[in-house]
């Protein structure tokens, strides 16, 4: 990482004059580009934790005065968020960066058969671009869970949290930062979402077997590099959610929940 240096000398060489509140400004305003370009990148993904203001001003070369400015705009902006107890991390809630689509799922469950739909066009796009951008690391965060969501099962554990891993997990893969950032976003809307589907929609023996089929066909098409083939069984996957969704509105009548 190119340094920053307020004083326009290599650190240590000659005593740093203390910049004024303009130059602060303009450079607390680089320091946010910066870090909203590690978040673009990917190297700092929804829900990780920043390093802190000592480090980045370190690594940085400037002042925590200049760093902290920085970190406020990005807070402003929606990028970061206060952790409880200390410390920053990149938005990781879709509560957090849109309450009122978290209000709309809140209080009715058929929103979700809409936003279903929605994942099942960007989700076969994200497992498209996995099957062609996922590396080892990727790879084997994929085996690792698709072998918990197995043991899941087979144990009668929890369903979602490794449901939730996969997907994200593919994000993750795809090697978009967009795409990561827009999954990581949605996080806290996805737990809802997918709890509703295991536990109230799907809570079967049966309805277990389908979804770890759907999640294997996603997954092995990934490991093979067919990107056709890895986007078709997300919209298996999702077009079977979104099915049922449809005829749980039908039942109802009107759909209005």
């Amino acid at each position: 990482m190119t340094p920053f240096r307020e004083n326009g000398t290599i650190s240590g060489m000659t005593r740093p004059t203390p910049p004024n509140a303009e130059t602060r400004i303009r450079i607390s305003d680089r320091i946010a580009d910066r870090i909203l370009a590690r978040i673009a990148s990917g190297e700092w993904a929804p829900g990780r934790r920043l390093p802190g203001e000592r480090q980045l001003a370190e690594e940085m070369e400037v002042s925590r005065v200049s760093v902290r400015a920085a970190l406020q705009t990005l807070k402003t902006q929606g990028f970061l968020e206060v952790i409880q107890g200390g410390g920053t991390r990149v938005i990781s809630d879709g509560a957090s960066l849109d309450p009122g689509l978290a209000e709309l799922v809140r209080v009715n469950h058929q929103n979700l058969a809409d936003l279903a739909e929605l994942r099942c066009i960007i989700e076969a796009w994200g497992a498209r671009r996995a099957a062609s951008n996922a590396g080892p690391a990727e790879r084997a965060e994929l085996s690792e869970i698709m072998a918990a969501m197995e043991a899941d099962l087979a144990d009668g554990k929890h369903k979602t949290e490794n449901d939730i891993r996969f997907h994200l997990a593919i994000a993750k893969s795809s090697g978009s930062a967009i795409y990561m950032h827009v999954m990581g976003t949605f996080r806290g809307i996805l737990q809802k979402m997918l709890d509703h589907h295991r536990y109230e929609m799907f809570p079967s023996a049966g309805d277990d077997g389908i979804l770890l089929g759907h999640h294997r066909a996603v997954y092995d098409a990934i490991m093979a590099g067919d990107g056709e083939a890895a986007a078709a069984a997300m919209q298996t996957h999702l077009g079977w959610v979104v099915a049922a969704y449809r005829d749980e509105q039908a039942r109802k009548g009107d759909g209005s929940g």
